[in-house]
């Protein structure tokens, strides 16, 4: 039992609290949509919906890719997150779909909606609850990124670095934004359609958040079909690792060069020039130096190095002389 609550913890915490946070809101929206009859409540709860059941797979996800490598998996199952996105995707986009045809339907058959005080209340706790998770997981994108930022300055940090933090912690952020801002439209329709004369503004909320639902699809579905397919690492963190390594006195330069990122991870294959003149075992006490150097940074799962003598050519510090980077 305690190592299953330990393997639970390390799960994404951003995506577990997003889970729980959802399925309430949901409930609420749903009660709250079939009690008023207000189109753009019910484009809210089933963005909700969707946002439970996909940060549900995602946590469960996170959970299976911080398994170990094992023989037949030698490279670990940093990808095993992508998979769980991608299936939180296509349940997006059902729910984008329906939420799109109610909007329509609302369009050619207004309705007019009741019960606005529970309309409201709903409305304004869904407000409340997304943002609050939608702060965790910018913070939780400052904390992955090791950005220095604090206090107002997350916010811009967390879309600088958004791309480089983990898929479960992108698919929070992204979905939680749109929750926010669909349950802020979905509000809006719901005053301007009790206090005025206007009913078409309830079907043009709701097209207007399965749209909204719709970028996120394309958005997560693309960040994962290239981490499916073996994404190279930013150039920030190449540049991290270049310097791990050159910060070696031994080391003179970094002939190859190339990481692939596997989920939140990071792998490191290279070839490093040492100075010329040292003995085989020397070579090799200075290679397993960089490499546990390298390993002992969070973000890397997996370094395989070669060792050659300086060839007496700067090859990391040309541009030209970078390798390309192969996906896959």
């Amino acid at each position: 039992m305690s190592s299953l609550l330990e393997t639970l913890k390390k799960g994404n915490m951003s995506s577990l609290t997003a889970a729980i946070g959802n399925t309430g809101i949901a409930i609420l929206k749903a009660i709250a949509a079939a009690m008023s009859g207000s189109g753009a409540m019910f484009a809210s709860a089933m963005h909700s919906v969707a946002d439970a059941i996909n940060q549900g797979f995602v946590f469960v996800g996170s959970v299976l890719a911080e398994r170990k490598p094992s023989p037949k998996f030698p490279v670990g199952f940093g990808r095993v997150i992508n998979i769980f996105c991608m299936v939180a995707v296509i349940v997006v986009s059902i729910m984008a779909y329906e939420t799109i045809k109610e909007g329509i339907h609302l369009l050619n058959h207004p309705a007019h909606s009741s019960h606005f005080w529970i309309n409201f209340i709903v409305l304004a706790v869904a407000i409340i609850v997304d943002g609050v998770v939608w702060v965790k997981a910018m913070k939780e994108i400052v904390h992955e990124t090791r950005a220095e930022a604090k206090g107002f300055a997350i916010f811009a940090a967390s879309f600088k670095h958004v791309g480089r933090a983990a898929p479960p912690t992108r698919l929070v952020f992204y979905e939680d934004l749109v929750a926010t801002l669909g349950s802020t439209l979905a509000l809006i329709a719901v005053l301007v359609s009790t206090f005025t004369s206007v009913q078409l503004l309830d079907g043009i909320a709701t097209i207007l958040i399965g749209c909204l639902m719709i970028g996120v699809v394309f958005k997560v579905g693309y960040d994962n079909m290239v981490g499916l397919i073996g994404v190279a690492a930013p150039k920030a963190v190449e540049d991290k690792v270049a310097r791990m390594i050159l910060a070696d006195s031994h080391v003179t330069d970094i002939n190859k060069l190339r990481i692939i990122q596997e989920g939140r991870f990071y792998h490191v294959e290279g070839y490093i020039e040492l100075i010329k003149g040292l003995s085989l075992a020397d070579a090799d006490d200075i290679k397993f130096r960089v490499r546990d150097k390298l390993l002992n940074d969070p973000d890397i799962s997996d370094v395989i190095l070669g060792i050659i003598e300086d060839n007496g050519v700067q090859d990391w510090n040309k541009a030209e002389s970078r390798p390309a980077v192969t996906q896959g």
